[in-house]
């Protein structure tokens, strides 16, 4: 593959399952502020397309590339992540980055997940096939994350469409971090439009999130006056998954 083939594409379609791979993990960042059906459609479509074998849901600390703090604690973005993926048994929830003091940089969770070390429940094992699930609009930034290049050694990457955004410019990012071509793969979809900042909004005033989110995530969300003007701020900076 030349430096500007074009990346591997996978088309979203039944007959592209594949049976669970042992050993090949996703791992999905973000702030998950809150997690949405968005996030929990990508991860699925990488999971069933790509034979991962578990998807690991990582909220962020602390954004390198975030001015603004979550509008929700990291210990509530941790639980609302939690009730969202209950009863799914091959995604779960890593604390890596909330329990690791300093900036959430995925160089250093990739570099500690890659080792096979015993984590978050799951057992010891042998050096993990790990496929880092971002959005066409994250990809596009990749070339200014810290320690980019050695992301693509720890890691493939599997790329999903962000509805309002095109699709990356793959000549000018291979010309700004070389080899990140033949490290990545495209999936088709699923194209949803919904984003957090939507679902704050919807909460702060007063709206129903319901279809937005998990009905555990909404209830949660209600339960604990999140997002609304007279919430209390956040007890700890919260982030995702970044550069």
């Amino acid at each position: 593959m030349t430096d500007r083939a074009a990346p591997e594409r996978q088309q979203a379609a039944a007959t592209r399952v594949h049976p669970p791979v042992t050993g090949r993990w996703g791992i999905l960042g973000g702030t998950f502020d809150p997690i949405h059906l968005g996030h929990l459609a990508i991860a699925e479509a990488a999971r069933e397309e790509l034979g991962l074998e578990r998807v690991l849901f990582v909220p962020a600390a602390v954004p390198p590339h975030r001015a603004e703090a979550p509008g929700a604690s990291a210990a509530d973005r941790a639980a609302m992540v939690g009730l969202a993926i209950a009863g799914a048994p091959a995604f779960a929830l890593s604390r890596i980055e909330l329990d690791r003091a300093g900036p959430s940089y995925t160089v250093d969770t990739l570099a500690a997940l890659t080792t096979g070390g015993a984590m978050d429940g799951a057992p010891p094992g042998p050096r993990r096939e790990l496929w880092f699930i971002l959005s066409a609009e994250a990809f596009a930034d990749l070339p200014t994350w810290h320690d980019a290049a050695r992301i693509l050694d720890l890691c493939r990457l599997v790329v999903l469409p962000r509805a309002g955004h095109p699709e990356p410019d793959l000549p000018d990012l291979e010309d700004r971090l070389p080899g990140v071509t033949a490290r990545t793969v495209v999936l088709d979809g699923p194209h949803i439009r919904i984003s957090a900042s939507e679902v704050r909004a919807r909460a702060a005033a007063g709206l129903s999130v319901r279809y937005l989110v998990p009905d555990a995530v909404a209830a949660y969300i209600a339960d604990h006056s999140l997002y609304r003007p007279t919430a209390n701020a956040p007890d700890h900076p919260g982030g995702t998954t970044a550069p």
